[in-house]
């Protein structure tokens, strides 16, 4: 069997396991864990077209396979100190069924775990901190901030140019022109989008017979996504990455 390096070689072009997840060497284990889940969302056999889902598979494996081994204190040890991994340690030479393991990590959410992030992350400091990511990505496009913050809502833009007015004043970030100097009626135009989505959502709701319990939640959710694909990709990422199952303890050097 094709070790993992050369696997990694041949479906993301690098050999850097950190570069197949998007993250430093430094990050830490929760950073890791939080990069796993979104780049197998990504490439999640579920997700792909039939034409695609054969890569796919072979992509979502070895994602798997990187966090596996990167988890692992002892084995990402020596992964860092050599850059290379045997085939002692690869995790994709072991007959393992990767999607099962992805479901003990992210079991899913239910609407009183989505009803309690909200509370606390709603005016929390990590709200702020992805407004202030939103802002200077989208160089002040209010329309993708709101589109990039989780959980935002047209009802959220006052609050959210409070924050970012502070940023600008406090010279954490600089003035855009598309922020500063945005039409009078582009906040109008954006509520009734907001609003036709709402109208859509319901129907698509009624659709489906969802009736509001955790059953229904992925159906729900699912829907949202046709109308908010970013944002719900985004919410969905910190909810399992928040929810997921609890890391086990560092091992002991022997």
């Amino acid at each position: 069997m094709v070790g993992l390096l050369d696997t990694c070689d041949k479906l993301f072009e690098t050999r850097d396991l950190y570069q197949v997840l998007g993250v430093d060497k430094t990050a830490n284990s929760s950073q890791i864990k939080k990069a796993y889940h979104k780049v197998s969302l990504k490439t999640h056999p579920d997700r792909a077209s039939e034409e695609d889902k054969e890569l796919a598979t072979q992509k979502f494996q070895c994602v798997s396979a990187v966090y596996s081994l990167l988890s692992d204190d002892s084995r990402r040890g020596l992964y860092d100190e050599c850059g290379e991994v045997d085939d002692e340690n690869d995790p994709l030479q072991q007959n393992k069924d990767w999607e099962e393991y992805w479901r003990i990590l992210f079991p899913k959410v239910s609407l009183k775990d989505i009803e309690d992030f909200e509370k606390k992350y709603k005016g929390s400091e990590e709200e702020r901190e992805d407004i202030k990511k939103a802002y200077i990505e989208s160089k002040g496009d209010m329309n993708l901030i709101l589109d990039s913050v989780m959980l935002a809502s047209v009802e959220d833009e006052d609050r959210f140019r409070e924050v970012i007015d502070s940023l600008i004043k406090a010279k954490e970030v600089k003035k855009f022109k598309a922020y500063t100097s945005e039409d009078s009626g582009a906040k109008k135009s954006r509520k009734r989008v907001a609003d036709l989505e709402a109208k859509e959502a319901e129907a698509a709701r009624k659709e489906m017979g969802l009736d509001g319990s955790d059953a229904s939640l992925e159906n729900m959710i699912l829907a949202r996504q046709k109308s908010r694909g970013q944002q719900a990709e985004s919410f969905l990422d910190s909810l399992a990455a928040k929810y997921g199952a609890p890391e086990k303890g560092k091992k002991k050097k022997k």
